[in-house]
């Protein structure tokens, strides 16, 4: 018996929303059947030729089996409850809401249903990421002792007016846009939470109403963890460094669609001072480098099996989601930027 196809919608049709478009099209067990925006894109000849719809709730009438939501983060929350109060599974990309309240709303919905969320945390599905996890869970580098992360924009002619520095549409700025990410790898790669010791925000260069760089210091026991994401890094960049009693890995650029911030490397580095006339500050490593992402595609399809399949499991969950924005409310509020 020839088995149904899934049918599947996009909100939002924006940059992530032509991604998400471009990879289930590569799928022969899902058909797009509608797609909506708050401008009318149907026209652009690099949009391609999908159904548009002109509300969300006629997206929904569509009859969905599920739905990407590549919107606003004002709207992530309510589109998710709606879509799961529908009955439709749902991937969010993130951030996941403007703050865990909104965020706690769509968990209390979401508990009701046997539906699956998830959530586009990306990076956990690079090749880098996948590889150092492997070496951080075997042990062979021993307890882990220190992080220290950089994630920046280069920035654009426009950035100021991008909708996402603008509160009360994004939420806040770089930090929950980019520095979200790479908190998320912090727990998902060491298995850890962490509290926030310190957390200075500023408005460095661009006039917006929200943060172009954190600075951010963690702590979970004795393992303290550093962050800086910035906007006016002036190049993309990131930047993972984790060390170890035995060694240390060290991620470096990480692929993306533009490749701005390639090379994706991978560095593995082991522990050698033991003769202090050859051996001292030139410890043996071995590089690799990585020419593929197949994260987008990983992640799509983990959502659609997990739909197939009944799994519970999710890829990136609403309790990931929801501790690491806790943990981006705190930082908020330890910095009391929004508060000034």
């Amino acid at each position: 018996m020839k088995q149904e196809k899934l049918r599947c919608g996009i909100a939002g049709f924006g940059k992530m929303g032509r991604l998400r478009a471009h990879y289930i099209s590569q799928r022969s067990d899902v058909e797009l059947v509608g797609v909506y925006d708050l401008d009318d894109v149907s026209h652009n000849p690099h949009v391609g030729d999908f159904y548009f719809v002109k509300s969300f709730k006629e997206l929904l009438s569509l009859k969905l089996d599920a739905i990407f939501i590549c919107s606003f983060n004002d709207v992530n929350a309510k589109y998710s409850i709606e879509s799961l109060n529908s009955g439709i599974h749902v991937f969010c990309e993130k951030p996941p809401a403007r703050n865990s309240i909104e965020l706690l709303s769509v968990i209390q919905v979401e508990k009701k249903t046997n539906l699956v969320l998830q959530y586009g945390f990306n990076h956990r599905e690079h090749y880098s990421i996948i590889e150092a996890k492997k070496i951080i869970t075997s042990g062979d580098l021993g307890k882990l002792l220190w992080i220290r992360g950089i994630y920046g924009k280069a920035g654009s002619i426009d950035y100021d007016s991008n909708w996402r520095n603008f509160k009360k549409y994004a939420g806040g700025g770089i930090l929950i846009d980019q520095g979200i990410h790479m908190l998320d790898l912090y727990r998902h790669l060491t298995g850890l939470e962490f509290e926030v010791v310190d957390g200075l925000l500023t408005k460095s260069y661009w006039q917006t109403e929200v943060e172009d760089n954190a600075f951010i210091t963690l702590r979970s026991g004795e393992i303290v963890a550093t962050l800086h994401s910035s906007a006016n890094q002036w190049r993309h960049k990131f930047l993972l460094e984790m060390h170890f009693q035995e060694g240390y890995l060290v991620l470096d650029g990480i692929l993306s669609e533009s490749r701005s911030y390639a090379p994706e490397t991978l560095v593995i580095g082991k522990r050698e001072f033991e003769d202090i006339s050859f051996a001292m500050g030139k410890p043996a490593e071995t590089k690799t480098w990585y020419e593929y992402d197949d994260s987008w595609k990983r992640e799509i399809e983990f959502f659609f099996n997990a739909i197939k399949s009944g799994n519970t499991k999710k890829l990136s969950s609403s309790s990931d989601a929801l501790k690491v924005m806790q943990l981006i409310e705190n930082i908020y509020s330890k910095s009391g930027f929004y508060n000034e």
